[in-house]
């Protein structure tokens, strides 16, 4: 039976990202290859115009010609391989999930041995949690060896997803064997070995990326971020760059950022908040932040989820397991990541998205925003023991060996009633900074799709004290199932530190907690360089750099009664 997909082109808005279009056109470059070296079943000139139109159409941007042209080579031929996975590939394009899902899954029942559909259902299992699901499709996705560099790099990037960053550089060495040379794998390549400490290597291969193509974006960013700048020369270099020619605002953030983290580095202050506030405002357009919508979801959080709805229903999974770190992003959950990891009997397991995800999938909630009021509003009911096992299945495959895992999602802090009902004998470890370092450092960081507020001074302080308040009502109401720990305290008192936590975790002491930085795991976050370094006290206070500068931030903070702040 010929499936019937119903792609809507007016669902989502196509945002033109050069990103994005590079990506699309690197997979109609897979797909035209597999045509030449695997001839279409078919000897209708009609079906090989129609593909190579609706392909064209996609690399445009045209989805809808594009899905005009899929659907009418699907009726001509039901069965047509290729047919499936351009409706697929439209169907990433649009984020339409359940039609991509349903287009990959035609594929691999029609060519059980298609690597790159398989690879595509396991990148889609991935982002909806199902972990289990996702590694079966990649054990059929790498059972056949495939050779085609973007379904070798397409591979890595999921084991990396799942924090395999061992696997996954294996799958990006085949991608560079297989096309030497080619900037996108090798920034792939180069971003592994930074997550495992290796930054020689990966300056060398940034550095080819730039020889290759000076004009280079990501690679720049990442050059910045992997080394201390001794001089202006790389400044200099992305400023020419910038200058010398028009970029989309979301390329552009890439180069604002690194000239400003250079800058710092060269502890000239005042031109790098310049540049961070360039790179922020090039970025704050490339994003849609509701902060009327957020504001509805933490009033909901507040009015909802009280002692009462804690104590209500059936009691939740009884596993000892999970231990969550959470907070806020800069404020040092990888550090502690890093601490409790070097324990013999934890695991780190990375920043998962389980937990979200289980309450997702059991709510049935379709919202595609991450977090939201009618997300949490859908949640409310849930049978706890049902989140609490979800969570634990689907996260199996990443829990390691030990008795214990680490899951340091920061904002799993939207969650700590859920975690504290699902799952009553978890640790829960939130970690607390100075408000003013912990902004600052949010607001000069680029992230990739999280933290929207961050781009804008006051909206970022207007977040900053919306969490706070929250977390306050947590401690007031569910008093003792959390520690608080301070970043401050931990960096300038580390030993000490690391006994209270050990102790709350309930965890013989070792002294390799305190060697942290000597651990080789790979650190996928975008502290993966300075967490390779013993503890060190220069991040405090490092915001009073740019006091002047901070005005408006510091003023939403002061009017809001965060303490410190005068």
């Amino acid at each position: 039976m010929r499936p019937v997909y119903q792609l809507s082109c007016a669902r989502q808005r196509i945002t033109e990202i050069p990103a994005r279009k590079a990506a699309i056109r690197r997979l109609i470059a897979a797909i035209m290859r597999r045509m030449s070296s695997h001839p279409i079943k078919t000897t209708s000139q009609r079906l090989q115009g129609l593909l190579k139109q609706g392909l064209a159409a996609l690399a445009q941007g045209r989805a809808e010609a594009a899905s005009a042209c899929a659907r009418e080579a699907l009726q001509l031929q039901p069965d047509l391989v290729e047919g499936h996975f351009l409706v697929g590939l439209i169907a990433l394009e649009l984020r339409d999930r359940k039609t991509a899902f349903s287009a990959f899954g035609s594929v691999t029942r029609l060519e059980p041995a298609h690597a790159a559909a398989w690879a595509q259902l396991a990148k889609l299992f991935i982002g909806d949690g199902q972990l289990n699901r996702a590694d079966a499709a990649l054990e059929h996705a790498t059972s056949s060896d495939p050779r085609d560099p973007l379904v070798c790099d397409l591979i890595g990037t999921i084991y990396s997803r799942i924090g395999e960053h061992g696997t996954a550089r294996v799958w990006y060495q085949k991608a560079n064997q297989h096309r030497p040379g080619h900037g996108p794998f090798m920034l792939n390549l180069a971003n592994n070995a930074i997550y495992h400490g290796e930054i020689a290597a990966a300056e060398a291969l940034l550095e080819q990326i730039i020889a290759a193509e000076e004009d280079s974006p990501q690679a720049h960013w990442a050059l910045s971020g992997a080394r201390r700048a001794a001089d202006h020369s790389h400044i200099e270099q992305m400023q020419g760059l910038l200058a010398g020619q028009r970029h989309h605002p979301r390329l552009e953030a890439f180069y604002h950022y690194a000239i400003g983290k250079e800058l710092e580095d060269l502890e000239e202050w005042g031109p790098a908040f310049e540049a961070f506030s360039r790179g922020a405002r090039a970025r704050r357009q490339t994003v849609e932040y509701d902060e009327a919508a957020e504001i509805a979801m933490f009033e909901c959080l507040e009015a909802r989820y009280t002692p009462d709805w804690l104590a209500s229903g059936p009691a939740g999974h009884d596993s000892t397991a999970p231990i969550f770190v959470l907070g806020q992003p800069r404020t040092g959950t990888t550090l502690i990541d890093r601490i409790i990891g070097s324990h013999s009997e934890v695991h780190s397991a990375g920043e998962l998205q389980q937990f979200g995800l289980a309450i997702r999938r059991l709510s049935a909630h379709k919202d595609p925003r991450r977090f939201s009021r009618e997300l949490f509003e859908s949640a409310l009911d849930l049978d706890s023991r049902r989140v609490g096992g979800l969570y634990l299945e689907s996260t199996r495959r990443v829990q390691g060996g030990e008795p214990r895992f680490l899951d340091k999602l920061p904002q799993n802090y939207l969650y700590i009633p859920h975690i504290l009902k699902a799952l009553p004998r978890a640790k829960i470890v939130h970690l607390t900074r100075d408000a003013r370092d912990a902004c600052f450092a949010s607001y000069k960081q680029l992230f990739a799709d999280a933290y929207l507020h961050s781009y804008d001074l006051e909206e970022m302080a207007r977040h900053h004290c919306r969490y706070r308040h929250l977390m306050e009502i947590w401690r007031e109401r569910f008093p003792g199932r959390f520690l608080d720990i301070s970043y401050e305290a931990t960096v300038t008192a580390l030993e000490p530190n690391v006994r209270r936590l050990l102790d709350y975790l309930e965890l013989p002491w070792e002294d390799a907690c305190l060697n942290f930085h000597a651990q080789e795991q790979a650190v996928s976050t975008a502290s993966a360089v300075q967490v390779r370094e013993p503890v060190h006290t220069r991040s405090v206070g490092r915001w009073r750099h740019y006091e002047k500068e901070l005005v408006p931030m510091l003023a939403v903070l002061r009017k809001h009664g965060i303490n410190g702040v005068n």
